[in-house]
Protein backbone atom coordinates (compact mmCIF):
# COMPACT_ATOMS: atom_id res chain seq x y z
CA UNK A 1 0.00 0.00 0.00
CA UNK A 2 1.57 3.26 -1.09
CA UNK A 3 2.63 5.51 1.77
CA UNK A 4 -0.57 7.40 3.57
CA UNK A 5 -0.76 7.99 7.12
CA UNK A 6 -4.74 6.65 7.53
CA UNK A 7 -6.14 8.45 10.63
CA UNK A 8 -8.82 6.77 13.38
CA UNK A 9 -12.71 7.58 12.20
CA UNK A 10 -11.60 8.83 8.53
CA UNK A 11 -12.89 6.93 5.40
CA UNK A 12 -11.04 5.58 2.28
CA UNK A 13 -11.43 3.91 -0.98
CA UNK A 14 -9.20 0.69 -0.85
CA UNK A 15 -8.62 -1.23 -4.52
CA UNK A 16 -6.08 -3.48 -6.13
CA UNK A 17 -6.01 -5.78 -9.39
CA UNK A 18 -4.43 -9.14 -10.29
CA UNK A 19 -1.29 -8.67 -11.77
CA UNK A 20 -1.11 -8.68 -15.78
CA UNK A 21 -4.70 -7.84 -14.72
CA UNK A 22 -5.26 -11.20 -14.37
CA UNK A 23 -8.56 -13.37 -12.94
CA UNK A 24 -8.48 -12.89 -9.11
CA UNK A 25 -11.48 -14.43 -8.50
CA UNK A 26 -12.69 -17.32 -11.12
CA UNK A 27 -15.52 -19.19 -9.00
CA UNK A 28 -17.60 -18.75 -6.16
CA UNK A 29 -15.34 -20.85 -4.22
CA UNK A 30 -12.43 -17.75 -4.53
CA UNK A 31 -15.40 -15.29 -3.63
CA UNK A 32 -16.51 -16.91 -0.48
CA UNK A 33 -12.81 -17.23 0.52
CA UNK A 34 -12.21 -13.93 0.16
CA UNK A 35 -15.40 -12.61 1.69
CA UNK A 36 -14.29 -14.87 4.49
CA UNK A 37 -11.03 -13.09 4.73
CA UNK A 38 -12.24 -10.00 5.01
CA UNK A 39 -14.82 -10.80 8.30
CA UNK A 40 -12.08 -13.04 10.08
CA UNK A 41 -8.63 -10.98 9.17
CA UNK A 42 -10.20 -7.58 10.21
CA UNK A 43 -9.60 -7.84 13.90
CA UNK A 44 -6.66 -6.85 16.18
CA UNK A 45 -5.74 -10.09 17.46
CA UNK A 46 -4.60 -12.75 15.02
CA UNK A 47 -5.49 -16.26 14.70
CA UNK A 48 -9.39 -16.32 13.60
CA UNK A 49 -8.69 -18.15 10.65
CA UNK A 50 -6.60 -20.56 12.15
CA UNK A 51 -9.05 -21.18 14.37
CA UNK A 52 -12.04 -20.90 12.53
CA UNK A 53 -9.95 -24.27 10.00
CA UNK A 54 -9.42 -26.09 13.21
CA UNK A 55 -13.82 -25.21 14.45
CA UNK A 56 -14.11 -26.81 10.96
CA UNK A 57 -11.85 -29.79 11.52
CA UNK A 58 -14.23 -30.79 14.70
CA UNK A 59 -17.51 -29.71 13.57
CA UNK A 60 -17.60 -30.13 9.65
CA UNK A 61 -21.59 -29.27 9.28
CA UNK A 62 -20.63 -25.76 11.25
CA UNK A 63 -21.45 -22.69 10.18
CA UNK A 64 -19.34 -19.75 10.50
CA UNK A 65 -21.58 -18.17 12.46
CA UNK A 66 -21.94 -20.64 14.89
CA UNK A 67 -18.55 -20.33 14.68
CA UNK A 68 -18.36 -16.75 16.01
CA UNK A 69 -20.89 -17.53 18.58
CA UNK A 70 -18.81 -20.02 20.22
CA UNK A 71 -15.72 -17.63 20.25
CA UNK A 72 -15.46 -16.31 23.92
CA UNK A 73 -13.35 -13.56 23.66
CA UNK A 74 -15.05 -10.05 21.52
CA UNK A 75 -14.29 -8.91 18.90
CA UNK A 76 -11.56 -6.07 18.51
CA UNK A 77 -12.22 -4.38 15.17
CA UNK A 78 -9.54 -2.84 12.77
CA UNK A 79 -12.05 -0.96 10.41
CA UNK A 80 -15.46 -0.69 9.29
CA UNK A 81 -16.43 -1.92 6.20
CA UNK A 82 -18.92 0.36 4.65
CA UNK A 83 -18.78 -1.08 1.29
CA UNK A 84 -17.25 -3.58 -1.30
CA UNK A 85 -17.10 -5.30 -4.37
CA UNK A 86 -15.61 -8.45 -5.76
CA UNK A 87 -15.21 -8.37 -10.04
CA UNK A 88 -12.80 -11.05 -11.63
CA UNK A 89 -9.78 -9.14 -11.92
CA UNK A 90 -10.04 -6.64 -9.11
CA UNK A 91 -11.70 -5.51 -5.84
CA UNK A 92 -13.44 -2.22 -4.28
CA UNK A 93 -13.36 -1.46 -0.79
CA UNK A 94 -14.67 1.33 1.26
CA UNK A 95 -13.22 1.81 4.83
CA UNK A 96 -12.90 3.18 8.03
CA UNK A 97 -10.13 3.19 10.30
CA UNK A 98 -10.91 2.16 13.92
CA UNK A 99 -7.67 1.07 15.17
CA UNK A 100 -4.59 3.08 14.85
CA UNK A 101 -2.53 1.85 11.34
CA UNK A 102 -5.78 -0.59 11.37
CA UNK A 103 -6.54 -0.29 7.64
CA UNK A 104 -2.62 -0.75 6.99
CA UNK A 105 -2.84 -3.85 8.97
CA UNK A 106 -5.89 -5.34 7.55
CA UNK A 107 -5.04 -4.39 3.95
CA UNK A 108 -1.43 -6.67 4.90
CA UNK A 109 -3.13 -9.69 5.93
CA UNK A 110 -6.17 -9.67 3.16
CA UNK A 111 -3.34 -9.48 0.50
CA UNK A 112 -1.10 -12.22 2.04
CA UNK A 113 -3.60 -15.01 3.36
CA UNK A 114 -5.63 -14.43 -0.29
CA UNK A 115 -2.38 -14.99 -2.20
CA UNK A 116 -1.39 -17.99 -0.29
CA UNK A 117 -4.47 -19.49 -0.43
CA UNK A 118 -4.83 -19.01 -4.55
CA UNK A 119 -1.24 -19.90 -5.16
CA UNK A 120 -2.34 -23.47 -3.39
CA UNK A 121 -5.58 -23.73 -4.64
CA UNK A 122 -3.86 -23.32 -8.27
CA UNK A 123 -0.45 -24.76 -7.52
CA UNK A 124 0.82 -21.70 -8.50
CA UNK A 125 3.74 -18.81 -7.25
CA UNK A 126 4.45 -15.90 -6.75
CA UNK A 127 2.91 -12.42 -6.79
CA UNK A 128 -1.19 -12.37 -6.99
CA UNK A 129 -2.24 -8.64 -6.92
CA UNK A 130 -0.65 -5.68 -9.22
CA UNK A 131 1.89 -4.01 -6.48
CA UNK A 132 0.74 -2.99 -3.22
CA UNK A 133 -3.08 -1.47 -2.91
CA UNK A 134 -4.15 1.50 -3.62
CA UNK A 135 -5.91 4.24 -1.43
CA UNK A 136 -7.86 7.65 -1.69
CA UNK A 137 -8.49 9.40 1.55
CA UNK A 138 -12.30 10.28 1.57
CA UNK A 139 -12.99 13.76 2.69
CA UNK A 140 -16.26 15.04 1.89
CA UNK A 141 -19.68 13.36 2.80
CA UNK A 142 -20.39 13.95 -0.76
CA UNK A 143 -17.43 12.14 -2.57
CA UNK A 144 -18.36 9.00 0.30
CA UNK A 145 -21.80 8.87 -1.35
CA UNK A 146 -20.45 8.95 -4.89
CA UNK A 147 -18.02 6.48 -4.21
CA UNK A 148 -20.57 4.29 -1.98
CA UNK A 149 -22.48 4.28 -5.50
CA UNK A 150 -19.64 3.75 -7.53
CA UNK A 151 -18.03 0.83 -5.32
CA UNK A 152 -21.80 -1.21 -5.20
CA UNK A 153 -22.77 -0.74 -8.51
CA UNK A 154 -19.07 -1.24 -9.93
CA UNK A 155 -19.99 -4.61 -11.94
CA UNK A 156 -22.84 -2.93 -13.74
CA UNK A 157 -20.56 0.03 -14.50
CA UNK A 158 -18.20 -2.69 -15.81
CA UNK A 159 -20.89 -4.19 -17.35
CA UNK A 160 -20.27 -7.00 -15.74
CA UNK A 161 -23.42 -7.76 -14.30
CA UNK A 162 -26.59 -5.86 -13.12
CA UNK A 163 -25.58 -4.48 -9.77
CA UNK A 164 -28.86 -5.24 -7.79
CA UNK A 165 -28.26 -8.80 -9.08
CA UNK A 166 -24.24 -9.15 -8.52
CA UNK A 167 -24.02 -11.41 -5.25
CA UNK A 168 -20.51 -10.02 -4.17
CA UNK A 169 -20.78 -6.54 -3.86
CA UNK A 170 -22.69 -4.99 -0.81
CA UNK A 171 -25.03 -3.41 -3.09
CA UNK A 172 -28.00 -6.24 -2.69
CA UNK A 173 -27.78 -5.24 1.41
CA UNK A 174 -28.00 -1.45 0.93
CA UNK A 175 -31.27 -2.15 -1.29
CA UNK A 176 -32.51 -4.66 1.01
CA UNK A 177 -32.36 -7.89 -1.21
CA UNK A 178 -30.11 -9.52 1.14
CA UNK A 179 -28.78 -9.16 4.41
CA UNK A 180 -24.98 -8.90 5.16
CA UNK A 181 -23.09 -8.95 8.52
CA UNK A 182 -19.72 -7.81 7.22
CA UNK A 183 -20.87 -4.50 5.60
CA UNK A 184 -21.80 -1.00 7.81
CA UNK A 185 -23.79 1.05 5.37
CA UNK A 186 -25.33 3.12 8.26
CA UNK A 187 -22.74 5.86 7.37
CA UNK A 188 -23.82 6.21 4.10
CA UNK A 189 -27.62 5.46 4.50
CA UNK A 190 -28.33 8.32 7.19
CA UNK A 191 -28.19 10.47 4.18
CA UNK A 192 -31.20 9.15 2.58
CA UNK A 193 -34.60 8.42 3.34
CA UNK A 194 -34.88 5.27 2.75
CA UNK A 195 -33.70 2.45 0.54
CA UNK A 196 -35.00 3.27 -2.81
CA UNK A 197 -34.38 6.74 -2.13
CA UNK A 198 -30.42 5.01 -2.05
CA UNK A 199 -30.92 2.76 -4.77
CA UNK A 200 -32.48 5.85 -7.37
CA UNK A 201 -29.26 7.76 -6.43
CA UNK A 202 -27.07 5.05 -7.01
CA UNK A 203 -28.31 3.81 -10.24
CA UNK A 204 -28.27 7.79 -11.54
CA UNK A 205 -24.54 8.10 -10.69
CA UNK A 206 -23.56 4.61 -12.04
CA UNK A 207 -25.50 5.21 -15.28
CA UNK A 208 -23.24 8.32 -15.75
CA UNK A 209 -20.34 6.57 -14.60
CA UNK A 210 -20.90 4.34 -17.07
CA UNK A 211 -21.75 6.72 -19.85
CA UNK A 212 -18.08 8.35 -18.84
CA UNK A 213 -16.44 5.24 -18.95
CA UNK A 214 -17.44 5.12 -22.58
CA UNK A 215 -16.76 8.08 -23.90
CA UNK A 216 -13.15 7.60 -22.00
CA UNK A 217 -12.62 4.15 -23.80
CA UNK A 218 -13.98 6.03 -27.09
CA UNK A 219 -11.11 8.86 -26.75
CA UNK A 220 -8.53 6.14 -26.54
CA UNK A 221 -8.75 4.40 -29.69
Amino acid sequence: MRTLKFANDQYYHIYNRGTDKRKIFSDDRDHFRFLLSLDLLNDNKDGLMIAWRDFRKKQSKASLHDFLISEIRKREYLVDIVAYCLNPNHYHLILKQRKEQGIQRFIQKLGISYTKYFNERNRRSGVLFQGKAKSVNIKTTGKLLYLSAYVNCNPEIHGIAKAENYGWSSFAHYIGKRRDKLCRPKDVMSHFKNRKDYFQYAMENATEMKIRKKEEKLLLE
